[in-house]
Protein backbone atom coordinates (compact mmCIF):
# COMPACT_ATOMS: atom_id res chain seq x y z
CA UNK A 1 0.00 0.00 0.00
CA UNK A 2 2.86 2.39 0.72
CA UNK A 3 4.20 1.85 -2.80
CA UNK A 4 0.76 2.48 -4.30
CA UNK A 5 0.31 5.58 -2.16
CA UNK A 6 3.68 6.91 -3.29
CA UNK A 7 2.79 6.30 -6.93
CA UNK A 8 -0.58 8.04 -6.57
CA UNK A 9 1.04 11.03 -4.90
CA UNK A 10 3.63 11.23 -7.67
CA UNK A 11 0.91 10.99 -10.32
CA UNK A 12 -1.19 13.71 -8.65
CA UNK A 13 1.83 16.02 -8.36
CA UNK A 14 2.73 15.41 -12.00
CA UNK A 15 -0.81 16.04 -13.24
CA UNK A 16 -1.00 19.28 -11.27
CA UNK A 17 2.47 20.57 -12.15
CA UNK A 18 4.18 18.52 -14.89
CA UNK A 19 6.86 21.18 -15.38
CA UNK A 20 8.29 20.54 -11.89
CA UNK A 21 7.21 16.98 -10.99
CA UNK A 22 8.10 13.89 -12.97
CA UNK A 23 5.52 11.16 -13.34
CA UNK A 24 5.64 7.87 -11.43
CA UNK A 25 8.34 5.46 -12.50
CA UNK A 26 7.07 2.79 -14.86
CA UNK A 27 4.27 4.76 -16.53
CA UNK A 28 5.02 5.65 -20.11
CA UNK A 29 4.80 9.24 -21.30
CA UNK A 30 1.88 8.52 -23.62
CA UNK A 31 -0.28 7.43 -20.69
CA UNK A 32 0.85 10.31 -18.51
CA UNK A 33 -0.14 12.75 -21.24
CA UNK A 34 -3.64 11.26 -21.28
CA UNK A 35 -4.00 11.89 -17.53
CA UNK A 36 -2.57 15.41 -17.79
CA UNK A 37 -4.85 16.44 -20.61
CA UNK A 38 -7.92 14.78 -19.11
CA UNK A 39 -7.60 16.60 -15.78
CA UNK A 40 -6.71 19.99 -17.25
CA UNK A 41 -9.31 19.90 -20.02
CA UNK A 42 -12.06 18.85 -17.61
CA UNK A 43 -11.09 21.66 -15.25
CA UNK A 44 -11.04 24.14 -18.10
CA UNK A 45 -14.42 23.03 -19.39
CA UNK A 46 -16.07 23.29 -15.98
CA UNK A 47 -14.65 26.70 -15.11
CA UNK A 48 -14.99 28.24 -18.58
CA UNK A 49 -18.71 27.52 -18.37
CA UNK A 50 -18.99 29.22 -14.98
CA UNK A 51 -16.74 32.20 -15.79
CA UNK A 52 -17.25 33.01 -19.50
CA UNK A 53 -16.63 36.76 -19.11
CA UNK A 54 -13.46 36.22 -17.09
CA UNK A 55 -12.22 33.70 -19.66
CA UNK A 56 -12.82 36.05 -22.61
CA UNK A 57 -11.43 39.08 -20.78
CA UNK A 58 -8.12 37.41 -19.97
CA UNK A 59 -7.67 35.69 -23.31
CA UNK A 60 -6.73 32.05 -23.86
CA UNK A 61 -3.09 32.18 -22.80
CA UNK A 62 -3.61 34.12 -19.57
CA UNK A 63 -6.72 32.09 -18.76
CA UNK A 64 -4.87 28.80 -19.10
CA UNK A 65 -1.97 30.10 -17.02
CA UNK A 66 -4.44 31.06 -14.30
CA UNK A 67 -6.03 27.60 -14.39
CA UNK A 68 -2.63 25.97 -14.10
CA UNK A 69 -1.82 28.13 -11.07
CA UNK A 70 -5.15 27.12 -9.52
CA UNK A 71 -4.41 23.46 -10.14
CA UNK A 72 -0.93 23.74 -8.64
CA UNK A 73 -1.56 25.91 -5.60
CA UNK A 74 -5.14 25.39 -4.46
CA UNK A 75 -6.40 22.50 -2.34
CA UNK A 76 -10.17 22.28 -2.60
CA UNK A 77 -12.27 21.77 0.51
CA UNK A 78 -15.00 19.89 -1.37
CA UNK A 79 -15.13 17.21 -4.09
CA UNK A 80 -18.43 18.53 -5.51
CA UNK A 81 -18.21 19.84 -9.08
CA UNK A 82 -20.99 22.34 -8.36
CA UNK A 83 -18.75 23.95 -5.70
CA UNK A 84 -15.66 24.11 -7.89
CA UNK A 85 -16.44 27.66 -9.02
CA UNK A 86 -16.53 28.86 -5.42
CA UNK A 87 -13.17 27.17 -4.81
CA UNK A 88 -11.79 29.12 -7.77
CA UNK A 89 -13.13 32.36 -6.29
CA UNK A 90 -11.45 31.51 -2.96
CA UNK A 91 -8.18 30.92 -4.79
CA UNK A 92 -8.36 34.29 -6.53
CA UNK A 93 -9.19 36.04 -3.27
CA UNK A 94 -6.18 34.45 -1.60
CA UNK A 95 -3.80 35.24 -4.50
CA UNK A 96 -4.38 38.86 -5.46
CA UNK A 97 -3.16 39.81 -8.93
CA UNK A 98 -1.65 43.33 -8.89
CA UNK A 99 -2.16 43.75 -12.64
CA UNK A 100 -5.72 42.43 -12.52
CA UNK A 101 -6.97 43.63 -9.11
CA UNK A 102 -10.60 43.05 -10.12
CA UNK A 103 -10.17 39.33 -10.85
CA UNK A 104 -11.62 37.95 -7.63
CA UNK A 105 -14.63 40.27 -7.65
CA UNK A 106 -15.43 39.57 -11.29
CA UNK A 107 -15.19 35.84 -10.60
CA UNK A 108 -17.49 36.14 -7.59
CA UNK A 109 -20.00 38.16 -9.62
CA UNK A 110 -20.06 35.46 -12.30
CA UNK A 111 -20.23 32.63 -9.78
CA UNK A 112 -23.13 34.28 -7.95
CA UNK A 113 -25.49 33.51 -10.83
CA UNK A 114 -24.76 29.77 -10.57
CA UNK A 115 -24.76 29.95 -6.79
CA UNK A 116 -28.22 31.52 -6.78
CA UNK A 117 -29.54 29.02 -9.31
CA UNK A 118 -28.39 26.17 -7.05
CA UNK A 119 -29.54 27.83 -3.82
CA UNK A 120 -32.08 25.74 -1.89
CA UNK A 121 -32.54 28.10 1.07
CA UNK A 122 -36.07 28.49 2.41
CA UNK A 123 -37.68 31.58 3.90
CA UNK A 124 -38.87 31.71 7.53
CA UNK A 125 -42.63 31.62 8.21
CA UNK A 126 -44.12 34.87 6.96
CA UNK A 127 -47.32 36.68 6.12
CA UNK A 128 -47.29 37.69 2.42
CA UNK A 129 -49.81 40.46 3.16
CA UNK A 130 -48.10 41.80 6.29
CA UNK A 131 -47.48 45.51 6.79
CA UNK A 132 -43.86 46.14 5.82
CA UNK A 133 -43.58 49.13 8.17
CA UNK A 134 -45.30 47.72 11.23
CA UNK A 135 -44.05 44.14 10.85
CA UNK A 136 -40.59 42.59 10.41
CA UNK A 137 -39.89 42.49 6.65
CA UNK A 138 -38.60 39.21 5.21
CA UNK A 139 -36.06 39.41 2.41
CA UNK A 140 -36.28 36.48 0.02
CA UNK A 141 -33.34 34.07 0.41
CA UNK A 142 -33.28 34.08 -3.39
CA UNK A 143 -32.50 37.82 -3.45
CA UNK A 144 -28.83 38.64 -2.91
CA UNK A 145 -27.70 42.27 -2.51
CA UNK A 146 -23.99 42.38 -3.43
CA UNK A 147 -21.41 45.16 -3.30
CA UNK A 148 -18.13 45.27 -5.23
CA UNK A 149 -15.27 47.76 -5.26
CA UNK A 150 -14.88 47.29 -9.02
CA UNK A 151 -17.55 47.76 -11.74
CA UNK A 152 -17.87 44.01 -12.29
CA UNK A 153 -20.98 44.38 -14.45
CA UNK A 154 -18.98 46.42 -16.98
CA UNK A 155 -15.68 44.51 -17.12
CA UNK A 156 -15.08 42.56 -20.30
CA UNK A 157 -12.66 42.08 -23.20
CA UNK A 158 -12.97 45.77 -24.12
CA UNK A 159 -12.91 47.21 -20.60
CA UNK A 160 -10.31 46.29 -17.99
CA UNK A 161 -10.32 49.03 -15.33
CA UNK A 162 -7.05 50.27 -13.90
CA UNK A 163 -8.16 52.81 -11.29
CA UNK A 164 -10.49 51.93 -8.45
CA UNK A 165 -13.79 53.87 -8.84
CA UNK A 166 -14.79 56.36 -6.17
CA UNK A 167 -18.09 54.53 -5.59
CA UNK A 168 -18.70 50.78 -5.26
CA UNK A 169 -20.95 48.85 -7.62
CA UNK A 170 -24.04 47.58 -5.79
CA UNK A 171 -26.13 44.94 -7.49
CA UNK A 172 -29.16 42.83 -6.66
CA UNK A 173 -29.40 39.26 -7.91
CA UNK A 174 -32.88 37.78 -7.72
CA UNK A 175 -33.97 34.34 -8.86
CA UNK A 176 -37.31 34.53 -10.59
CA UNK A 177 -40.09 31.95 -10.32
CA UNK A 178 -39.02 30.46 -13.67
CA UNK A 179 -35.45 29.93 -12.39
CA UNK A 180 -33.82 32.80 -14.26
CA UNK A 181 -31.52 35.13 -12.34
CA UNK A 182 -32.22 38.84 -12.78
CA UNK A 183 -29.46 41.39 -12.25
CA UNK A 184 -30.37 44.93 -11.14
CA UNK A 185 -28.22 47.89 -10.17
CA UNK A 186 -29.07 49.41 -6.81
CA UNK A 187 -28.61 52.84 -5.31
CA UNK A 188 -26.30 52.85 -2.28
CA UNK A 189 -29.26 53.66 -0.01
CA UNK A 190 -31.38 50.79 -1.32
CA UNK A 191 -28.44 48.40 -1.05
CA UNK A 192 -27.90 49.43 2.57
CA UNK A 193 -31.59 48.95 3.30
CA UNK A 194 -31.61 45.44 1.81
CA UNK A 195 -28.43 44.59 3.71
CA UNK A 196 -30.14 45.71 6.93
CA UNK A 197 -33.23 43.66 6.15
CA UNK A 198 -31.13 40.63 5.23
CA UNK A 199 -29.55 40.58 8.69
CA UNK A 200 -32.73 41.58 10.53
CA UNK A 201 -34.85 39.14 12.51
CA UNK A 202 -36.85 41.27 14.95
CA UNK A 203 -36.88 44.99 14.05
CA UNK A 204 -39.90 46.38 12.23
CA UNK A 205 -39.56 47.97 8.83
CA UNK A 206 -40.13 51.37 10.40
CA UNK A 207 -37.33 50.76 12.92
CA UNK A 208 -34.98 49.69 10.13
CA UNK A 209 -35.82 52.83 8.16
CA UNK A 210 -35.24 54.99 11.23
CA UNK A 211 -31.81 53.39 11.67
CA UNK A 212 -31.00 53.94 7.99
CA UNK A 213 -32.19 57.57 8.06
CA UNK A 214 -29.91 58.26 11.04
CA UNK A 215 -27.04 56.47 9.33
CA UNK A 216 -27.22 58.61 6.19
CA UNK A 217 -28.05 61.79 8.09
CA UNK A 218 -31.51 62.38 6.61
CA UNK A 219 -33.03 65.38 8.41
CA UNK A 220 -36.73 64.45 8.10
CA UNK A 221 -37.68 60.87 9.01
CA UNK A 222 -41.32 61.18 7.90
CA UNK A 223 -40.27 62.48 4.50
CA UNK A 224 -37.73 59.67 4.24
CA UNK A 225 -40.40 57.05 4.96
CA UNK A 226 -42.71 58.65 2.40
CA UNK A 227 -39.94 58.38 -0.21
CA UNK A 228 -38.93 54.81 0.62
CA UNK A 229 -42.31 53.19 1.26
CA UNK A 230 -43.26 52.95 -2.47
CA UNK A 231 -39.88 51.31 -3.06
CA UNK A 232 -40.70 48.68 -0.43
CA UNK A 233 -44.02 48.06 -2.16
CA UNK A 234 -42.25 47.50 -5.50
CA UNK A 235 -39.76 45.12 -3.90
CA UNK A 236 -42.67 43.20 -2.40
CA UNK A 237 -44.52 43.05 -5.70
CA UNK A 238 -41.41 41.67 -7.43
CA UNK A 239 -40.85 38.98 -4.79
CA UNK A 240 -37.66 40.46 -3.35
CA UNK A 241 -39.54 41.12 -0.10
CA UNK A 242 -41.81 38.21 0.80
CA UNK A 243 -43.91 39.85 3.49
CA UNK A 244 -43.48 40.03 7.26
CA UNK A 245 -42.14 37.51 9.72
CA UNK A 246 -44.52 35.32 11.73
CA UNK A 247 -43.48 34.45 15.27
Amino acid sequence: MSTLHTQLQALAAHVRDPAHHAGPVGIEERRLRVYRELVFNNLQGLLAGTFPVLCKTLGEREWQTLLRDFLIHHRSETPLFTRLGLEFVAFLEAHANPTRPWLAELAHYEWAELGLQLCDATAPPHDPQGDLLEGVPVLSPLAWPLAYQWPVHQIGPHYRPVDLPAEPSVILLHRQADGRVQFSQLSPVLYRLLALLEANTHYTGQQCLRSLAAEIGHPDFNAFVADVHPMLARLHASGVLLGTRIG
